[in-house]
């Protein structure tokens, strides 16, 4: 373990009206004996919003009685001086231009049931985001160089190489909730029959239990899974293939949440190993897009739902007012949400406590038959001298050759957005396993480039 201390750890969150982070990571500044004497300062260029999460921010820490000093601005170089951690996590009308980039993807044929990592919705989203996260790298380049950057904004994978890449003095990593640990550790250890609940999760089953995960963000896969020395891969595959007809009964019928169990067993009984992030892992295969001459057992994806979105914000944003309202009493605040993966990992850095989590990062030798470079989502030894990944083995043919097909897309966008190059869009376009016409992919990028205008640098117009 780093014997580097942080006392008052200043932790900047740029993007804070992101209620997917902004309201767990005031829960997790507040919670943590290791942060709550710090600053946790929230950053968002909408007023109104930021106004609410600094309100409610104040609250809690004062209902607490943690000393957890709030800061708000509109701008963020007037609050960078002094972070230890900056967290990106902003996505300005997310759910709109997520929208469009799935609708005319669809016109075209392509079918994407989240459209943020993969596909020309993930491409896009990379044209958008990408830019202005650039533009933070050289702010905390000059105001706070010896800041943690944790990009927490998808397609991660693009941006964290572009990081990598274009800020190579930073120290950055890029991180996905999906595999939270050790939450995902215990949900394995629950298919497998180890334990019953994830609360019977010791510090025992999770020593004995030898569980590996890689790939890239969103397309990771369980490469093994021993417990005791005993093989329980297709115990796992079992659990799923019997929950998958039952799997969204009373739950979530949204795009992401359709036949997850069903599909992660199909692809457990062509290749031998599981996806562990089904609800984005089904959208960077061919299988379900709807192409195929003879009916297939799982029908086609379903479509990223843009109006269901719209509500689910809305439905966050009204929580968020009837605390501040009082309407809610702030004192269930604490028991209404829980640990967040970037702030946990954060709370781990600045005590030492030695835990590992799932980082996306350089390979670094962790998965033996792929390139020392090739940024994947791995578990690994997190302090605050650095980032270390664990030794996984090797990546099974077949899902190695998807990984790296979906490694060159990704770098293609990275470099396509940074260097402004319309020659590597359309590389990076042409490249995606989901295009199949080198036209269709054309005019995707001419109706997207068009509708996108208010998000999309200048300079792609000129």
């Amino acid at each position: 373990m780093s014997d580097s201390k942080v006392l008052q750890p200043k932790v900047v969150v740029i993007g804070a009206g992101s209620l997917f982070f902004g309201r767990q990571s005031i829960w997790q500044m507040v919670h943590s004996p290791y942060l709550n004497n710090g600053t946790l300062t929230l950053v968002d260029t909408n007023e109104e919003k930021l106004a609410k999460l600094v309100k409610l921010a104040e609250m809690v820490a004062r209902e607490n009685q943690v000393p957890l000093k709030i800061e708000g601005s509109t701008n963020r170089r007037d609050v960078l001086k002094g972070a230890d951690f900056v967290v990106l996590s902003f996505a300005e009308d997310t759910v709109k231009y997520r929208g469009i980039d799935c609708e005319i993807s669809l016109k075209y044929g392509i079918r994407m049931c989240s459209g943020d990592t993969i596909g020309p919705g993930g491409i896009f989203r990379a044209m958008r985001e990408l830019p202005v996260i650039m533009e933070c790298a050289k702010d905390i380049e000059e105001l706070c160089p010896d800041a943690w950057v944790i990009n927490y904004i998808n397609p991660s994978t693009v941006h964290g190489m572009a990081l990598s890449r274009y800020a190579p003095n930073l120290k950055t990593f890029a991180l996905c909730d999906s595999h939270h640990m050790p939450h995902k550790k215990a949900y394995y250890a629950v298919r497998a029959g180890i334990i019953q609940d994830p609360s019977e999760f010791t510090e025992e089953i999770d020593r004995k239990f030898d569980f590996r995960i890689a790939g890239v963000n969103h397309f990771t896969w369980l490469l093994k899974a021993e417990y005791d020395g005993k093989d329980f891969m297709s115990t796992i595959a079992a659990s799923l293939k019997k929950s998958a007809g039952t799997e969204n009964n009373g739950g979530d019928t949204g795009a992401k949440a359709l036949h997850n169990d069903a599909i992660s067993y199909e692809l457990y009984d062509i290749f031998g190993i599981i996806p562990t992030c089904t609800a984005h892992t089904k959208e960077y295969v061919r299988y379900w897009q709807g192409l195929g001459v003879t009916k297939d057992a799982i029908p086609p994806l379903s479509i990223w739902e843009t109006e269901d979105r719209y509500k689910r914000h809305e439905e966050m944003w009204q929580q968020v007012d009837d605390f501040i309202s009082g309407k809610l009493p702030i004192n269930s605040y604490m028991g209404s949400f829980g640990p967040d993966h970037a702030t946990d990992i954060i709370e781990n850095m600045v005590g030492n406590l030695g835990k590992r989590f799932f980082i996306n990062t350089l390979n670094s030798g962790a998965v033996t038959n792929m390139n020392d470079d090739s940024f994947l989502e791995l578990l690994s030894e997190v302090s605050m001298d650095g980032i270390k990944p664990l030794h996984v083995g090797e990546m099974p043919r077949g899902i190695r050759g998807m990984q790296e097909l979906v490694l060159d897309t990704h770098e293609l966008t990275a470099e396509a957005v940074v260097e402004r190059s319309f020659i590597k869009l359309r590389r990076a376009m042409m490249t995606d396993q989901l295009v199949s016409s080198i036209h269709d992919a054309d005019m995707i990028i001419k109706e997207l480039l068009e509708q996108e205008q208010e998000r999309i640098p200048k300079d792609w117009y000129q």
